[in-house]
């Protein structure tokens, strides 16, 4: 079956799973997008260095790669519904000690504990979807899970930096706490149990069926393409902020309009980027977000003090080449693992991103410092790194393109021969 056939509308029910996990999506994202914002705040009322923030924000991703590695022999041994609401448990008591946390060692312990449950959420949402959706729409259901980014940016970074600067840096965490108690009772009540994975599930025990995930060539090389699609956005996003204020000349009151509008612009953009995937093809849109992100980048890297507009037009569409890259590869990785294989792929898929991600910040904490006059320096240097990631990157995600495209025809050949029609 090619890309263009995809069906028009979708259930009910099929339309709540999406809602839900978008909504879910939202809560993890916002968990962690709204450290970057609040990284000014942070260095100044903790006392701390940028690579000590680094670490901060390296924490959680590294803690989310070891669960996700620990956790993925028994991804695909429990009902997903289940493996979702104990984790997302973990995760919301993670974040309310991120929002009591008084120092920074207290903060760096909280974010340990929430990634160690908040990391796995994502490749059981995604397991999730590979579950309830075939491939030729799942362009589309990413592009409105994949909304979340775009809402944290809208709704949550915007009331998240409000509140930190009427309240306390703690309140945007509280905040997040909050929302995600509405999104669990959601889930207990709403979602049906998913197990039909059990029913094809490897018959080896968890540590052999992690083993031989880990040890497919094919697998191998999807886990080689997160790893450098996660360098882009783990390397930027934490001292991006910091470098909009002391670079650019961005006001502190000025950061929620940059955040919102950019937020709002992805919350058009994300649907229809998902749609095109299934049109045209989900590495077409890969590359073209490719070489759009790059662009940017180098742009962006490289200016000084700038009109508030002219960054708020180069920021978005530096995020509508950030995204496309993330809604076509995700939605290409999930034809990669075989059914039984399916919870532990995107675990351990998941794990490479945050480790991979935990790398990244720490090298651009180490690649980045704070000059005597206040100014980030070395960013120009920081995008050089991420623009060769990106051009790397493409060269794996064609190979997963070529794979998935082979195994979708071959499945599209075997199931008519099946029901007796060839």
């Amino acid at each position: 079956m090619s890309e263009q056939t995809t069906k028009q509308t979708f259930s009910g029910y099929e339309k709540f799973i999406i809602a839900v996990l978008a909504f879910l999506q939202f809560t993890v994202v916002l968990d962690f997008m709204v450290l970057s914002p609040l990284g000014y705040l942070l260095l100044e009322k903790l006392s701390i260095t940028t690579r000590q923030f680094g670490i901060v924000v390296s924490a959680y991703a590294f803690s989310a790669g070891a669960a996700g590695l620990l956790t993925a022999g028994f991804a695909d041994k429990f009902d997903r519904k289940k493996m979702l609401l104990f984790f997302y448990t973990g995760f919301i008591v993670g974040t309310l000690f991120c929002g009591l946390a008084p120092t920074y060692h207290l903060l760096l312990f909280a974010r340990i504990f929430t990634g160690l449950f908040g990391g796995v959420i994502g490749s059981i949402s995604f397991a999730i979807i590979t579950d309830l959706f075939p491939i030729q729409v799942r362009g589309r259901v990413m592009g409105f899970v994949q909304m979340a980014f775009a809402s944290s940016q809208v709704l949550g970074i915007p009331i998240g930096l409000y509140l930190a600067k009427q309240l306390d840096w703690h309140a945007p965490f509280l905040m997040i706490v909050g929302l995600s108690v509405v999104v669990w009772f959601l889930v207990v009540g709403k979602m049906k149990p998913i197990t039909g994975h059990l029913q094809i599930r490897s018959k080896h025990n968890a540590f052999t069926h992690l083993g031989k995930t880990l040890s497919r060539p094919e697998y191998l090389q999807g886990f080689a393409a997160t790893t450098l699609l996660a360098t882009g956005g783990f390397m930027l996003m934490p001292f991006g902020t910091a470098y909009g204020v002391a670079n650019l000349g961005i006001l502190e009151d000025q950061l929620p309009t940059l955040y919102m509008v950019t937020g709002i612009c992805m919350l058009v953009f994300s649907p229809m980027i998902g749609k095109l995937s299934d049109k045209v093809g989900k590495y077409k849109v890969f590359v073209l977000g490719s070489v759009i992100a790059a662009i940017m980048t180098i742009i962006y890297c490289n200016l000084g003090i700038t009109p508030l507009w002219i960054i708020i037009v180069l920021n978005v569409f530096l995020f509508v080449g950030i995204t496309a890259r993330m809604i076509s590869a995700s939605a290409l990785m999930t034809a990669v693992p075989e059914p039984q294989d399916r919870g532990a792929f995107m675990g351990i898929n998941a794990s490479v991103q945050q480790i991979a991600g935990g790398i990244a910040s720490l090298i651009a904490g180490l690649i980045v410092s704070v000059g005597s006059t206040g100014h980030i320096e070395n960013y120009p240097m920081l995008g050089n790194v991420v623009v060769l990631a990106i051009a790397v990157t493409l060269i794996l995600m064609y190979r997963i393109h070529r794979y998935a495209t082979l195994k979708t025809e071959q499945t599209a050949a075997v199931v008519p021969a099946a029901d007796g029609t060839v």
